[in-house]
Protein backbone atom coordinates (compact mmCIF):
# COMPACT_ATOMS: atom_id res chain seq x y z
CA UNK A 1 0.00 0.00 0.00
CA UNK A 2 1.38 3.37 -0.90
CA UNK A 3 0.08 6.90 -0.91
CA UNK A 4 0.54 9.17 -3.91
CA UNK A 5 1.30 12.87 -3.59
CA UNK A 6 0.94 15.41 -6.35
CA UNK A 7 1.01 19.15 -6.83
CA UNK A 8 4.56 20.07 -5.99
CA UNK A 9 6.71 22.28 -8.14
CA UNK A 10 8.67 25.50 -8.42
CA UNK A 11 7.02 28.71 -7.29
CA UNK A 12 8.18 32.22 -6.49
CA UNK A 13 8.10 33.72 -3.03
CA UNK A 14 4.56 34.67 -2.17
CA UNK A 15 3.05 32.09 -4.45
CA UNK A 16 0.72 29.23 -3.68
CA UNK A 17 0.60 25.51 -4.22
CA UNK A 18 -1.93 22.83 -3.45
CA UNK A 19 -0.66 19.37 -2.67
CA UNK A 20 -2.90 16.33 -2.87
CA UNK A 21 -2.58 12.87 -1.43
CA UNK A 22 -4.57 9.89 -2.59
CA UNK A 23 -4.66 6.17 -1.91
CA UNK A 24 -6.29 3.34 -3.76
CA UNK A 25 -6.06 0.53 -1.20
CA UNK A 26 -6.94 2.22 2.08
CA UNK A 27 -9.75 4.53 3.12
CA UNK A 28 -8.85 7.89 4.58
CA UNK A 29 -12.07 7.71 6.59
CA UNK A 30 -10.36 5.03 8.68
CA UNK A 31 -6.92 6.62 8.93
CA UNK A 32 -5.43 9.82 10.20
CA UNK A 33 -3.26 11.39 7.52
CA UNK A 34 -0.31 13.63 8.12
CA UNK A 35 1.62 16.02 5.94
CA UNK A 36 5.35 16.02 6.59
CA UNK A 37 8.15 17.98 5.03
CA UNK A 38 11.90 17.51 4.90
CA UNK A 39 13.99 20.54 3.97
CA UNK A 40 17.44 19.95 2.48
CA UNK A 41 19.81 18.69 5.14
CA UNK A 42 17.19 18.76 7.87
CA UNK A 43 14.97 16.30 9.65
CA UNK A 44 11.49 15.46 8.50
CA UNK A 45 8.74 17.19 10.46
CA UNK A 46 4.99 16.90 10.71
CA UNK A 47 3.26 20.12 9.71
CA UNK A 48 -0.40 19.16 9.40
CA UNK A 49 -2.78 16.31 10.05
CA UNK A 50 -6.36 15.44 9.36
CA UNK A 51 -8.77 12.73 10.39
CA UNK A 52 -11.69 12.58 7.99
CA UNK A 53 -13.48 9.89 9.94
CA UNK A 54 -13.46 11.90 13.16
CA UNK A 55 -13.59 15.35 11.63
CA UNK A 56 -10.48 16.80 13.23
CA UNK A 57 -7.45 18.55 11.84
CA UNK A 58 -4.30 20.23 13.01
CA UNK A 59 -1.71 22.55 11.49
CA UNK A 60 1.62 23.35 13.08
CA UNK A 61 1.68 26.84 14.50
CA UNK A 62 4.64 28.02 12.45
CA UNK A 63 2.65 27.62 9.21
CA UNK A 64 -0.90 27.89 10.50
CA UNK A 65 -1.42 31.35 9.08
CA UNK A 66 -0.41 30.19 5.59
CA UNK A 67 -1.20 26.47 5.27
CA UNK A 68 -4.55 24.68 5.46
CA UNK A 69 -5.35 20.98 5.42
CA UNK A 70 -8.55 19.53 4.04
CA UNK A 71 -9.97 16.29 2.77
CA UNK A 72 -12.56 14.78 0.48
CA UNK A 73 -13.91 11.44 1.68
CA UNK A 74 -15.77 10.76 -1.53
CA UNK A 75 -12.57 10.95 -3.53
CA UNK A 76 -10.34 9.60 -0.75
CA UNK A 77 -8.09 12.61 -1.04
CA UNK A 78 -6.34 14.84 1.47
CA UNK A 79 -4.95 18.21 0.44
CA UNK A 80 -2.53 20.78 1.78
CA UNK A 81 -3.13 24.31 0.56
CA UNK A 82 -0.02 26.43 0.91
CA UNK A 83 -0.09 30.18 0.43
CA UNK A 84 2.40 33.04 0.85
CA UNK A 85 5.20 30.57 0.29
CA UNK A 86 8.70 31.43 1.43
CA UNK A 87 12.11 30.04 0.43
CA UNK A 88 12.27 28.28 3.80
CA UNK A 89 9.24 26.23 2.77
CA UNK A 90 11.44 24.50 0.20
CA UNK A 91 11.35 20.80 1.02
CA UNK A 92 10.16 17.41 -0.04
CA UNK A 93 6.59 17.06 1.16
CA UNK A 94 5.19 13.67 2.13
CA UNK A 95 1.80 12.42 3.16
CA UNK A 96 1.54 9.47 5.48
CA UNK A 97 -1.27 7.55 7.14
CA UNK A 98 -1.68 5.92 10.51
CA UNK A 99 -3.49 2.70 11.31
CA UNK A 100 -6.28 4.54 13.12
CA UNK A 101 -8.12 7.84 13.10
CA UNK A 102 -6.10 9.60 15.76
CA UNK A 103 -3.78 12.38 14.64
CA UNK A 104 -0.45 12.20 16.43
CA UNK A 105 1.17 15.63 16.36
CA UNK A 106 4.48 14.21 17.54
CA UNK A 107 4.79 12.62 14.12
CA UNK A 108 5.00 9.04 15.29
CA UNK A 109 2.90 6.08 14.23
CA UNK A 110 2.57 6.99 10.55
CA UNK A 111 3.42 3.82 8.72
CA UNK A 112 2.09 4.17 5.18
CA UNK A 113 3.95 6.74 3.13
CA UNK A 114 3.98 8.37 -0.24
CA UNK A 115 7.06 8.93 -2.34
CA UNK A 116 7.12 12.65 -1.68
CA UNK A 117 6.76 15.68 -3.89
CA UNK A 118 9.32 18.45 -4.23
CA UNK A 119 8.33 22.01 -3.42
CA UNK A 120 10.85 24.67 -4.31
CA UNK A 121 10.27 28.33 -3.51
CA UNK A 122 12.58 30.75 -5.29
CA UNK A 123 13.55 34.10 -3.71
Amino acid sequence: VRLVESGGGLVQTGGSLRLSCTASEISFKERAVGWFRQPPGKARELIAGISLGVGTSWVKDVVRDRFAVSGDSANNTVSLQMTSLKPEDTAVYFCAARQNTRIRIDGTGYDTWGQGTQVTVSP
